[in-house]
């Protein structure tokens, strides 16, 4: 086997550049001691050698790059030369993507290289569903009512409660307290056998949500309460009977919509008004239609409900003849309550059959979305105490 002879350490530094691990061993001529400034333990220095032929050794281990002088300085840890964590920043932003009209087929052409952006009516379209799904503490109450039968009240109720339904996360529930044997659940679900009748007969037992769903019938997700479908028990339906029934109901659901009946003066009418927090009232773009509608505000003024009447929505449901001012009628009713909606004549609707909301026309859709947003308006952000 070769022999490999020990590195001398006085010779290593001119062959290799730089120095053995540990201090350098010899006779100790030559040989200096040099104190660290730093008061470290004093240690032994290179030897000297002489000749710049031989090339210069340093006295002093200082003149060698030190491990620290080596390091990158360190930032300092203040908070100035912090960033925080933005997960935003790491994700290039994206506008939303146009879903209508040559907007949407030109960037579908482009593979989105070229893209112009939403539309106006897709932008209103956003703005609606942001205020329909408004924060809501608490239980709100929405009657719908009308002095005139006809003129589509049962019809909005459902297509509100649709709307709202659709778009919500919250339980959404449509009441029938119509004492004459109202359709509203015969328009949604085709579903009577179980009737607010029943409820009240067993109010005592609802005691979590598995109880009230017995009750109820299902329109998408929309829960719905038939009313009593014997015209004789109907009447039976008194205000203290429509207390009990808001107060146990108001502990499972979000939005409450009721669907009146023509009888302003009944006694379940006189409950709803009670506890009602926002009122929508159902007239037509027709004189009578709209007569009936202002008489219904005049009525509910006189009753005490102003605040209800200024806070109010009034929807005109079907198309207005040449011969009607439309823009004076929005006028009328605009000066006496928040809003005004227009909801457009449909022929699905306009049969009385099953509401499919499939089969509604775009514009009825948006419509009725608008209503939605128009009502949710006035949710409470707070809890009423």
């Amino acid at each position: 086997m070769a022999r490999h002879d020990e590195p001398d350490p006085a010779t290593w530094w001119e062959r290799y550049g730089h120095r053995l691990h540990g201090e350098p061993t010899g006779s100790g001529e030559g040989e200096t001691t040099v104190a660290e400034h730093d008061g470290r333990e004093p240690r032994a220095a290179y030897p000297q050698r002489q000749g710049a032929e031989a090339g210069a050794w340093f006295a002093d281990p200082s003149g060698l790059p030190s491990v620290e002088q080596a390091e990158p300085a360190r930032r300092p840890a203040g908070s100035a030369h912090l960033r925080a964590f933005d997960p935003d920043a790491l994700v290039r932003a994206r506008g939303p993507v146009p879903d209508r009209g040559w907007r949407r087929i030109l960037h579908t052409a482009t593979l989105g290289r070229v893209d112009p952006g939403p539309g106006p009516a897709q932008l209103a379209a956003q703005d609606r569903l942001a205020r329909v799904r408004s924060h809501l503490a608490g239980t709100h109450r929405v009657a719908v009512t009308s002095l005139k039968g006809g003129v589509g009240k049962t019809t909005v109720t459902a297509c509100l409660g649709l709307a709202l339904a659709e778009h919500r996360g919250d339980r959404i529930l449509a009441l029938d307290a119509n004492p004459d044997a109202g359709t509203l659940a015969d328009r949604l679900t085709g579903h009577s056998d179980r009737t607010v009748r029943d409820l009240l007969d067993d109010l005592g037992a609802i005691d979590s949500w598995t109880a009230v769903s017995r009750y109820t019938s299902l329109a998408g997700r929309l829960q719905v309460l038939a009313s009593e479908q014997d015209p004789a028990a109907g009447e039976a339906f008194t205000r203290d009977e429509y207390l009990r029934a808001d107060e146990v109901l108001a502990r499972f659901f979000s939005v409450m919509i009721t669907d009146s009946g023509t009888g302003m003066v009944h006694s379940a009418m006189a409950g709803t008004l009670d506890v009602t927090d926002s009122l929508v009232v159902v007239g037509a773009p027709t004189v009578d239609g709209a007569g009936r509608a202002s008489k219904t505000l005049d009525w509910l003024v006189a009753h005490g409900h102003e605040r209800l009447v200024s806070d109010a929505v009034v929807v005109l449901v079907g198309r207005a003849g040449r011969e009607i001012d439309a823009p004076a009628l929005r006028e009328h009713f605009g000066v006496r309550c928040r809003a005004v909606v227009e909801v457009p004549h449909d022929p699905h609707l306009a049969t009385g059959g099953r509401i499919d909301a499939g089969r509604l026309r775009p514009a009825t859709r948006d419509a009725f979305l608008e209503l939605a947003a128009a009502v949710a308006e006035a949710f409470p952000a707070r809890a009423r105490r």
